[in-house]
This record gives C-alpha cells, sequence and structure tokens, in this order.
C-alpha cells in the first residue's frame, strides 16, 4: 500500500510540473473547440478539444508501455 501511495505521489508531482510548464506554451488550453462562456460576472470554461489531447496521447503512452 505504501509504494502505491508513493507512486500516485510522483504522478502527482509530475503532473503539477507538466502544469507549470504547459501553462508557458501559447495555445496550450485555447484550442479550437474548447467551450467558453462569459454572462456577466461568471465564466464557464471546459477545454473539451483539450481534454480529448490528453486523452490521445496518454492512451497511446498507456499501449506502448502496457503490452503484453
Amino acid at each position: 500500500m505504501g509504494k502505491l501511495l508513493i507512486l500516485f505521489g510522483a504522478i502527482f508531482i509530475v503532473a503539477g510540473i507538466a502544469v507549470q510548464l504547459l501553462e508557458k506554451l501559447p495555445g496550450v488550453g485555447r484550442l479550437p473547440g474548447d467551450i467558453l462562456i462569459k454572462r456577466g460576472p461568471v465564466t464557464f470554461y471546459f477545454p473539451f478539444v483539450t481534454c480529448l489531447l490528453i486523452s490521445l496521447v496518454l492512451s497511446i503512452l498507456a499501449s506502448l508501455f502496457w503490452r503484453r
């Protein structure tokens, strides 16, 4: 159980560093197809295409590393 918690912690650290680095790149998180609705003081943002792209990349990486 302890090793699993360490693994999840390492994954969260790597994900946090990746988010920090990707925020500095122009256009990441603001792709065409991402939903942005501004109505008065309320803003709703859902990065739909960004989520699809991240899912695709993670699926490809998972299939490469966890082949049987």
